[in-house]
């Protein structure tokens, strides 16, 4: 029996289809684990030429730079090219040079300081904890149970960490496989970047094969969009995570607190994702100021609280509003909203998701209800005014034949 589209218009062929995809989705719905792990093992073998295409997608601004300002003199195409990504990509590689060179060294010393001297810490917060505990007791207050919560923290903290540090070296092959496939994806990102037309016109090609012209446009026009979008984020909250971490460094200096650039960096990486970034890097300098001085830790949260204020309401908001044209509250309940429904991944996508959600409500359903409303005022018939006459006489209604009958039959009765 011949099954072709025909088939499918009868109703034996229209009721097959159904039981067929009624029985795969079934059989589908049964083993989605298998599905998702399959799915997984695949994504994982891939993941360097992910990581590469968004390695380069990253870096190609700063390719476009070299490629339309400083090269732009040069005619061959391919010339030009190859020379703006191997610029950009020393630019890069002297920038990550430099950054280990100038911060790493003190990172390590100040991590170093921090283990030699962990005992030291907790003693002397568990001496703070008890002189706390007697000034209030001479006033009637009891904190014992606080101070004694706070001590266990102490202690619990000060002996997991040699186990971490334990833990981490147990998974040198796994972070080591990571290097390796980071280096894999840094060269497939090369590669991306020199072939970035060969790979642009093969997907558009594949496209708008597969798409009407018009929605080719449309999609076109609504990538581009996008594409500005996401490109101006990473540029500016890279930008929002080196002004926060350089005022928490200035603040900690002019208060001689220690392990200031520690903490600074964990303060301005923790910052490059919104809402709960900045509450884990306050929390982690405070942690490591409680068991040095715990005044210090106590001015250090206050200055956070003040700084991610100004930060939360004020910069961001003001920073990507005006640069992405999107209206501050909007970003902000795409933040709450986003981190609720999805957690992290939608903290991190929080603001793109607010700047697209924005274009489209302007780009697409506003010109859409304009369109309707148009429509609507043209299918509307106009009503024609009639020629105006200054006799009222000569607008009256001419007498039909029975009443002109009636009115000579009362004549003849008179």
């Amino acid at each position: 029996m011949k099954f072709d589209s025909k088939s499918i218009r009868k109703r034996w062929g229209s009721l097959t289809t159904a039981l067929c995809t009624a029985v795969l989705l079934y059989v589908a719905l049964n083993h989605l684990n298998l599905i998702f792990g399959s799915i997984g093992k695949v994504l994982g073998f891939a993941s360097p030429v992910f990581t590469g295409l968004i390695i380069a997608y990253i870096v190609d601004p700063l390719v476009m730079l070299f490629q339309n300002h400083i090269f732009a003199r040069i005619r061959r195409y391919k010339v030009r090219r190859s020379l703006s990504v191997l610029c950009a990509v020393l630019l890069i590689v002297i920038g990550i040079i430099y950054l280990i060179v100038a911060l790493v060294p003190q990172v390590i010393n100040s991590v170093t300081a921090l283990l030699s001297n962990i005992d030291n810490y907790t003693n002397a917060a568990k001496d703070w904890m008890e002189q706390l505990e007697t000034k209030t007791s001479q006033h009637n207050f009891d904190i014992s149970g606080v101070t004694q919560s706070v001590e266990e923290f102490v202690d619990n903290l000060s002996s997991r960490l040699p186990q971490n540090l334990d833990t981490y070296l147990d998974t040198a092959v796994t972070v080591s496989r990571r290097v390796i496939n980071m280096m894999i994806a840094c060269i497939l990102a090369i590669y991306f970047l020199v072939d970035k037309v060969r790979l642009q016109n093969w997907f558009r090609r594949l496209f708008r094969a597969c798409v009407l012209e018009k929605t080719y446009a449309n999609s076109a026009a609504f990538w581009n969009k996008c594409n500005y979008i996401i490109i101006h984020f990473i540029i500016y909250d890279l930008l929002d995570g080196l002004i926060v971490g350089m005022a928490n460094y200035m603040f900690m200096a002019i208060a001689q607190m220690p392990y200031a650039i520690l903490i600074s960096v964990a303060v301005g990486v923790t910052n490059l994702a919104p809402t709960f970034g900045p509450i884990a890097g306050g929390a982690i300098g405070a942690l490591i100021l409680v068991l040095i001085n715990p005044w210090h830790a106590l001015w250090f949260l206050i200055f956070t609280i003040i700084l991610q204020t100004f930060d939360g309401y004020v910069l961001k908001p003001r920073l990507f509003g005006t640069l992405l044209g999107v209206s501050g509250v909007w970003i902000l309940v795409c933040l709450v909203v986003g981190g609720r429904m999805f957690g992290v991944p939608g903290v991190l996508l929080g603001i793109p998701f607010a700047a697209i959600s924005d274009y489209i409500y302007h780009e697409f359903i506003l010109v859409k209800l304009d369109e309707r409303k148009k429509r609507r005022e043209a299918a509307v018939p106009v009503r024609a005014a009639g020629p105006q006459q200054d006799n009222p006489e000569e607008t009256a209604v001419p007498e039909t034949a029975a009443g002109a009958d009636r009115e000579a039959q009362d004549a003849d009765e008179k």
